[in-house]
C-alpha cells in the first residue's frame, strides 16, 4: 500500500517549481514543503522500509522493499541537504556525482537511490 500523502500534489509541484527557479535556495517554508513532497514521492515509487532517505530538518521517507527494520538506527541510511535532495530528485544533480562529492552520505549495503533518480523530469527551458 502506497504511504498517504501528506502534501496536497498541487502544493508540492508548485514549491518543487518555485524551489528550482529560486536554483534550489527558496525560502525555509517552501523549501521544506518541495522536500517532503519529493520525499513522499519517492516513497510512492519505491515503497518498502530498507532505506531510509533524511533530509534534515525538513523530513525522512523510508522506501524499498526488502528487510523491515523496526527499531533503532537503520542499517540503511541516505543523508542529504535539501537543495541537494531537490536536485537529486529533479535530475539536475546525478546520484554517482552527489556521492562522490560528499554532498550525500549514504551508510549501509542498500543505501542507494540508482534507478529512482530523477523522481521528476528536469526543467527544459
Amino acid at each position: 500500500m502506497p504511504p498517504r500523502r501528506r502534501v496536497p500534489l498541487d502544493e508540492g509541484r508548485e514549491a518543487l517549481a518555485v524551489c528550482r527557479s529560486a536554483g534550489f535556495a527558496a525560502e525555509r517554508a517552501v523549501t521544506a514543503t518541495a522536500v517532503r513532497y519529493a520525499l513522499e514521492e519517492l516513497a510512492s515509487v519505491a515503497p518498502g522500509r530498507t532505506v531510509e532517505v533524511r533530509v534534515p530538518p525538513h523530513g525522512a521517507a523510508q522506501c524499498i522493499e526488502g528487510p523491515v527494520h523496526r527499531r533503532g538506527t537503520p542499517p540503511n541510511v541516505i543523508e542529504t541537504d535539501a537543495a541537494t535532495w531537490l536536485a537529486l530528485a529533479t535530475g539536475e544533480l546525478g546520484w554517482s556525482e552527489a556521492v562522490q562529492s560528499g554532498r550525500v552520505r549514504a551508510s549501509g549495503q542498500r543505501a542507494h537511490l540508482d534507478g529512482l533518480l530523477p523522481l521528476f523530469a528536469a526543467q527544459t527551458d
